[in-house]
């Protein structure tokens, strides 16, 4: 393995093979400094430069750094040579939920713990703008606790891919899991086809067989396209009404994820909030109460993702990786850094969203989503709000345009946003000065801490940027 490249060897020490493609191998490794196990995902640049997949590439990587959530693999970080792009991940020690399936089908209480993180994760990509587009058991993964994790973003689509019409054009997928309106070519929902093939997925767990087979593949698709599948008679009735709405092949009245997760068989076996979504916005007793909505505040901030090393690098714009792979564009995003707790950071949001007639729709592991009451130019304007713990007590929150026009964003931004926040901001991450208030001063202390470990770290930082910068991916 010596010939994995330094930057790779200087961080991790690579074991077994764990698998392979046309273009990249995964292996299994140990970060050298911590002992974490992880997977290195060794892509060929030359290969996949030769066929024109580059950017497929690139696409992997920002979205991967848009999807954090407790069912999606996490990329740690990407690093490259000439010759190669080393990506290090999640290490799923379960495998891949493939196995399981192709025994056999699964008990009901096994499948719908499986496809409820499904769901979950699936919701959360959304709200983050991105369509997954190749939902497949292959591509679901399984930790040491067995619980599932999605991968595999490589086909995966950003709001900003629609064209004027809305709808995605790219015809991607497998076959037997594919959206009938995809194969017609026509422009389809993102969003829409994933419901689809998450439909597909809980009939093969149910089943343990696909619900479209045929070894012509013309007559798979026309069945596919007249959804013509028949549940198997142990098929709980509850999942046999589920089942043709998310099947439906007219995407217009398909099922949509909030109903698919108010179902009854959905539900069952749900005892707490669920991992993607901490107060659900259709909730009547949470507007009611004032102590309720303090309580619902209070339940958010505890979910709030905490910071690795490599998190706080990339979040930073000296920092920031993805410049040697993604393209310049009109500024959509905006993060600052709080010393308030996160109770009072989202109590505060919610106040100016208000003020600013904005709905909150939703919150997810620290994430707010504003959008804007009336049409804009672009559609509706939806603002999201991710807070991160950096250390405790200390917060960087990313505010970041999901969907609308860019320049109804940056109005909203800079006249309702910046002055509401100013007395909770310590500083704007563009801006050169902290913006302290009197009484969140950080002590002296503190502050000579992070002057050293600033001191200390840079160095290794501005090296690890320098090797990037000298090996760019083209």
């Amino acid at each position: 393995m010596a010939n994995k490249g330094s930057i790779l060897m200087e961080r991790y020490e690579l074991g077994r093979l764990l698998g392979q493609g046309t273009f990249a191998k995964v292996y299994y490794a140990r970060n050298i400094r911590t002992g974490q196990g992880v997977a290195i995902k060794v892509i060929d640049k030359e290969k996949v430069l030769r066929v024109g997949l580059m950017n497929q590439i690139k696409r992997e990587i920002s979205v991967m750094r848009l999807v954090r959530h407790p069912n999606i693999v996490h990329l740690y970080e990407v690093m490259a040579t000439k010759t190669k792009i080393y990506f290090a991940m999640e290490y799923a020690k379960g495998g891949e939920l493939f196995n399981k399936v192709a025994k056999g089908k699964l008990k009901e209480d096994v499948a719908r713990k499986y496809f409820q993180q499904l769901i979950n994760a699936v919701d959360f990509c959304h709200s983050r703008g991105v369509y997954h587009r190749d939902l497949k058991p292959e591509n679901l993964l399984l930790d040491e606790n067995e619980n599932l994790k999605i991968s595999d973003f490589g086909l995966s689509a950003l709001v900003e891919s629609k064209h004027q019409d809305g709808l995605l054009h790219t015809t991607c997928g497998t076959p037997a899991y594919v959206a009938p309106e995809v194969i017609s070519r026509k422009g389809y929902d993102g969003a829409k086809a994933d419901i689809w093939s998450c439909g597909v997925v809980l009939f093969v767990l149910l089943a343990g067989y696909l619900p479209f087979q045929d070894s012509n593949l013309m007559e798979m698709y026309r069945k596919i396209g007249k959804a013509e599948f028949k549940c198997p008679s142990w098929f709980p009735p509850e999942a046999r009404r589920l089942l043709p709405r998310m099947l439906d092949p007219n995407p217009s009245t398909r099922i949509t994820l909030a109903k698919i997760r108010g179902s009854s068989w959905f539900k069952r076996g749900i005892s707490i909030p669920s991992n993607s979504t901490i107060v659900d916005e259709t909730s009547t007793d949470l507007r009611n109460t004032k102590d309720k909505q303090e309580m619902a505040v209070a339940a958010a901030a505890a979910w709030i993702p905490k910071l690795n090393a490599f998190d706080i690098i990339s979040l930073y714009s000296k920092f920031d990786l993805s410049k040697l792979f993604e393209e310049p564009c009109l500024k959509k995003e905006a993060k600052f850094t709080s010393w308030k707790p996160a109770s009072a950071i989202i109590s505060k949001l919610e106040d100016i969203a208000k003020r600013l007639k904005l709905k909150v729709s939703k919150r997810d592991e620290g994430l707010l989503r504003f959008e804007d009451m009336k049409e804009g130019k672009k559609g509706t304007l939806c603002i999201d709000v991710e807070i991160f713990e950096v250390v405790e007590a200390f917060h960087l929150v990313e505010v970041k345009k999901s969907n609308g026009d860019t320049l109804e964003y940056q109005q909203i931004l800079n006249e309702g946003l910046r002055p509401g926040l100013q007395d909770i901001v310590w500083t704007w991450q563009d801006d050169q000065q902290p913006q302290q208030s009197q009484d969140e001063q950080p002590n002296n202390q503190l502050q000579q801490q992070q002057r050293l470990d600033n001191q200390q770290q840079l160095p290794e930082q501005q090296q690890q940027q320098q090797q990037l910068k000298g090996s760019p991916v083209h």
